[in-house]
């Protein structure tokens, strides 16, 4: 026998302790209350008290003590946590003290005796302030003890003096390790000089480093959740030079669901100082699209395919591929969906998209309708080292996994490209502007009803023919939608530069930025996915979506602001050292070719750049030389990437690279297990 669970199960709590104490102080208090008031109408002279209404309170004092007793047990009074004691339980009081004097008039007056008019009055007065004083008695000895004891040094100066600045400022209040706040900011002048629970309002944002040494501020919580982000940032960006360590609450959803403390305010993150109201289209529309259909995410262990499954799971899929050949984070997510969604019909695969064997077999077995294609290698220090490897994982694995697409009746094929792939200087941004064209190849033969011109290249000879029968009916319904979907830099993504400038941080220095003047577009993970997912809603087929991403962000400013939220002065406590630009790195990206121009779509943010014209047929019958070069592994895949992609001028250090003219062999690439190239 488990004696601890037998003896815990009469174990009086200790709440229920202090419950029954004041149970027994509620049936002294309430008669108490009635017996003083009946003294006070006698000028305090017991002798002078009529014997009828003697007799009457003392037989009617245990009735009414059980009957309060009893009504406020089934009132809840008794489970209150009184150190946080609110409005909600004063009205709760004054509502059962009224009830239970109105009942104590009535009884008197049926079984007992009339009593005198200032016996009712007064006795319900003292009842109500003997009933209150016990249970609001603990909040102001705590508030006493907080500020007789020993506080946090911090000073904290307080932004928002709404109700949301209100909670915040009361719970600072009622922790002692809170700090003290001594200040409040906030916009609105009506409320300058007058006060918040005795801390002072001195005046709106431009004040806020006045203020900040006037009364020695250490600390500033932002408590504006209905701030615009543009709002947000103006005032970060004032606070970022104060020095102060800044915690932000993060957005209405707290002071909706009363989430409102000290706990639920979060450091200031780096997206928070962009500067830019986030993209939040209507995904109703998308979701309706994908419901009931089986999806597809390459690459779906990755930052942008990760939160792809995580948004389509969410969202009622018939099935959800998750393909990678990583499988570490293919099994992370795997883990994530199946606890969040035990539900879904998950396949989870390993393989690669250069594998065309791989890639049939996926599709021939699960017939998805829809894939995202998220899978490419996207360092670009890495690729110009390996220039070959872009080349087979990008363009050469795009195309595998789009012909398999198309031959086996996926409905829309939505390629993530990158705003490297605009006049790239670099390889991986070659590789996906060849990604492009190919996707735009596919689409424009569909169209035409020339799928069968389209080469089966990069095959296994006699493992995927496409048309074993060799009449050419398999080509006659292909519909599949082709479109991509350009992107810039995406905040917390694997290699990005803010976790890399964090750890420099966390290391003590230095910081490296490549160039003063470098700049970048910026948007979060969540942000691109809807980016993704509203291509494949709004797409007719070969579009290149962009996102209007708003004002670039210079690189260096963006290494001191993070110094600056950690606590820490830029080029004083964290050096910044100029490396200079990397192989194939430009100063700045552009969202769009010159050329491409732009057509909007329903979401004001999100445009569509119009194709650039190019010999389809030349591109495609050009692609089966970039496939042997590539296996060859030769350097000079740059000069021949250069013919098919006329916008791609490779640079290293900023100088034009000029390598040795590159020409194709006639003799057949053989892969390692032997299998011959298709040319």
């Amino acid at each position: 026998m488990n004696t601890n669970r037998s003896n815990n199960r009469f174990k009086l709590e200790h709440w229920k302790k202090i419950a029954a104490g004041i149970a027994l102080y509620d049936m002294l208090a309430v008669n108490a209350a009635y017996f003083f008031a009946l003294l006070l109408r006698f000028d305090f002279r017991y002798s002078l008290i009529e014997t009828k209404y003697v007799d009457a309170w003392e037989h009617f004092a245990p009735v009414y003590a059980v009957l309060c007793v009893a009504v406020f047990i089934m009132t809840g009074m008794y489970k209150s946590i009184w150190r946080f004691a609110g409005l909600n339980e004063l009205y709760r009081i004054l509502a059962v003290s009224l009830f239970m004097s109105a009942l104590h008039v009535g009884i008197t007056l049926l079984f007992y005796e009339r009593m005198p008019i200032s016996y009712y009055a007064v006795g319900a007065i003292l009842q109500l302030a003997l009933v209150l004083s016990i249970r609001f008695s603990y909040r102001v000895v705590l508030s006493i003890s907080n500020r007789s004891g020993k506080r946090s040094h911090d000073r904290i100066m307080l932004i928002g003096a709404g109700s949301a600045g209100q909670m915040i400022l009361r719970d600072v209040n009622g922790n002692r390790e809170g700090g003290k706040v001594v200040c409040i900011i906030d916009d609105n002048s009506n409320k300058w000089d007058r006060y918040i629970d005795g801390v002072r309002v001195v005046g709106g944002r431009e004040s806020i480093l006045e203020n900040v040494k006037k009364y020695k501020v250490n600390k500033i919580f932002l408590a504006i959740p209905s701030a615009s982000m543009a709002q947000r940032r103006d005032v970060l960006h004032i606070c970022n030079e104060t020095g102060c360590e800044i915690k932000n609450l993060p957005g209405m959803y707290q002071l909706f669901t009363g989430q409102v403390t000290v706990k639920a305010l979060k450091d200031v993150s780096i997206e928070d100082l962009l500067g830019r109201d986030p993209i939040r289209p209507d995904l109703e529309e998308v979701f309706r699209f994908i419901n009931g259909k089986t999806v597809m995410v390459t690459g779906g262990g990755g930052s942008i395919g990760s939160e792809l499954c995580r948004q389509i799971a969410g969202h009622s899929p018939k099935q959800l591929i998750i393909f990678d050949i990583y499988e570490n984070n293919a099994y992370d997510i795997q883990l994530e969906l199946k606890d969040k969604y035990p539900d879904l019909d998950l396949v989870v695969l390993i393989g690669s998209v250069r594998d065309s064997r791989k890639m049939y077999q996926v599709f021939h077995d699960y017939r998805p309708d829809i894939v995202y294609h998220a899978a490419a290698h996207k360092h670009v220090p890495l690729m110009e080292d390996s220039p070959c490897e872009a080349i087979k994982n990008n363009a050469i694995g795009t195309y595998k996994t789009a012909y398999a697409a198309m031959m086996h009746g996926c409905q829309r094929f939505v390629l993530i490209s990158t705003d490297k792939a605009v006049n790239p200087t670099n390889i991986m941004g070659a590789s996906k502007r060849l990604c492009e064209m190919i996707i735009q190849s596919f689409d424009a033969k569909i169209k035409a009803g020339k799928a069968d011109e389209i080469p089966q290249l990069y095959m296994h000879r006699g493992k995927e023919n496409a048309d074993k029968a060799g009449n050419g009916e398999v080509f006659k319904n292909i519909k599949t939608e082709f479109v991509a979907v350009r992107f810039g830099n995406v905040l917390g993504s694997n290699g990005s530069v803010v976790p890399i400038f964090k750890r420099q941080i966390e290391k003590g220095g230095p910081v490296t930025v490549t160039h003063p003047d470098i700049i970048r577009y910026f948007m979060t993970v969540p942000e691109a996915v809807s980016l993704v997912m509203l291509a494949g809603t709004y797409a007719h087929g070969g579009e290149i979506f962009v996102l209007d991403m708003g004002s670039p962000v210079k690189i260096d400013t963006l290494a001191r602001n993070l110094i600056r939220l950690s606590g820490l002065k830029p080029d004083v406590d964290i050096k910044i050292e100029y490396t200079g630009l990397r192989p194939g790195e430009k100063l700045y990206e552009e969202k769009l070719m010159a050329e491409e121009g732009l057509k909007t779509t329903e979401n004001k943010l999100i445009h569509i750049g119009c194709p650039i014209p190019f010999d389809t047929d030349q591109f495609l019958g050009q692609l089966s030389d970039l496939i042997e070069i590539a296996y060859r592994n030769d350097e000079r895949i740059r000069t021949f990437v250069e013919h098919l992609v006329p916008t791609y001028h490779p640079t290293y250090n900023g100088q034009k690279v000029l390598p040795d003219p590159v020409v194709p062999d006639t003799e057949p690439v053989i892969e390692e297990d032997g299998t011959v190239l298709a040319r």
